[in-house]
């Protein structure tokens, strides 16, 4: 399932939202449907020794080094 990063055009609350089937995301903080959508960057793990020494990245948002899903932003 894709995670969709979107800007509020409302409150201009930046956040993540993964969205199943024909969901349509809200803003969390002010529940508002204006949004601008942005292309997701996402962390691939990739197995066996000529690419483990590939680091994982960070929250794709905020560079958080426990990486995406863990937002230092506040709300």
């Amino acid at each position: 399932m894709p995670i969709f990063e979107y800007t509020c055009k409302d409150c201009n609350h930046l956040f993540e939202a993964l969205l199943m089937g024909k969901e349509k995301a809200a803003c969390p903080k002010c529940h508002g449907k204006n949004l601008a959508s942005h292309l997701s960057v996402f962390a691939v793990q990739a197995k066996g020794p000529a690419r483990s020494s590939v680091p994982s990245g960070g929250c794709g948002t905020c560079g958080d080094p426990r990486g995406p899903g863990s937002c230092s932003i506040p709300d």
